[in-house]
């Protein structure tokens, strides 16, 4: 007789955050030897595009900036391809280069004081998307100018997030959720048939959600101010970088992006952060196949034109 199916969970610590990965198998044993195969493929990805790992292909890249190109996998160039698009897409609020601003923001609560107005403008001199230099026949990145840097902070855990669901499929796991510190990708069903339920939490009321959304094989991803940030003078300053400015985003709290890809999800709430609340709904609203659901600084909720017909279309 065959055992019923169940669904397994593990949770680790992953390119710096709490992963999640839930499959639906009929054997226990079986499914953590799947699991931690999974898990071996995000390691994979992060030891390619992690900036915090010397020995990275995108470290290797930024080390060279200003000196030569770097010959990378093709996996990486068209990581950063699609980057680049975001960056177009978003008229520069959503910036792969903004990476440069790590060296005067840190939200480790080891600042004390704010970056001077020097300090900014010395930062954001080396962001610029259109000084990277791709030749996709040699496989090279070139960073054009000394101490540019780029990241993959805004897309990088929703693309480990989709890349191990693909991989997951591959090893004959019909349904689960890798869930990447909110960055998430689901495909199948539970064992009893229902789609996999998601909450959307509320900033300004925690343990409440703003919605539950029922997915089957469909993403979210949420970009907030809420949970990394930094406090000076009473004031709070979010993480998420405005790259033309080098100040933190205002006046979003939060930013909910659903639809079929997680790595598409993460640089949609991510540019939408930046691009506030007018610019970030005619950004989205000219994508049909994503949504989003914005909180304003004041508490206001906002959908986009889309959002009840994705919502339903990816139960």
């Amino acid at each position: 007789m065959l055992q019923a199916q169940e669904t397994v969970s593990s949770d680790t610590i992953l390119m710096g955050s709490r992963f999640k990965i839930t499959i639906v198998e009929q054997n226990r044993e079986t499914a953590h030897q799947k699991i931690n195969q999974i898990i071996t493929e995000i390691v994979r990805i992060e030891d390619l595009i992690s900036d915090w790992r010397a020995w990275s292909q995108v470290s290797e890249v930024n080390k060279n900036a200003g000196i030569k190109a770097v010959k990378v996998d093709r996996e990486v160039l068209e990581l950063t391809q699609r980057a680049i698009h975001f960056s177009k897409l978003s008229q520069g609020a959503f910036d792969i280069s903004f990476a440069a601003m790590d060296r005067i923001w840190r939200f480790d609560d080891s600042m004390e004081q704010l970056p001077t107005a020097e300090e900014i403008r010395q930062a954001i001199q080396h962001i610029d998307y259109r000084n990277i230099i791709i030749d996709e026949k040699h496989s090279t990145i070139f960073l054009k100018n000394k101490g540019m840097k780029i990241g993959f902070g805004a897309t990088g855990k929703g693309y480990a997030a989709y890349k191990a669901s693909e991989y997951a499929k591959s090893l004959g796991i019909l349904a689960g959720i890798i869930d990447a510190s909110g960055d998430i990708q689901t495909w199948g069903k539970q064992p009893n048939g229902a789609p996999w339920s998601i909450g959307i939490t509320n900033p300004k009321k925690r343990g409440k959600f703003l919605d539950i959304l029922y997915f089957t094989n469909a993403a979210v991803a949420t970009s907030g101010d809420y949970e990394k940030f930094l406090m000076i003078d009473g004031k709070r300053y979010s993480h998420i970088i405005n790259p033309k400015t080098g100040m933190p985003s205002t006046g979003l709290t939060s930013v909910t992006v659903i639809g079929p890809n997680a790595e598409m999800c993460n640089g949609f709430s991510t540019s939408l952060m930046v691009l506030g609340k007018k610019d970030g709904l005619k950004l989205i609203n000219q994508h049909p196949d994503y949504a989003a659901m914005m909180m304003t600084d004041s508490g206001k909720i906002i959908k986009s034109k889309h959002y009840r017909r994705v919502k339903r279309y990816l139960k």
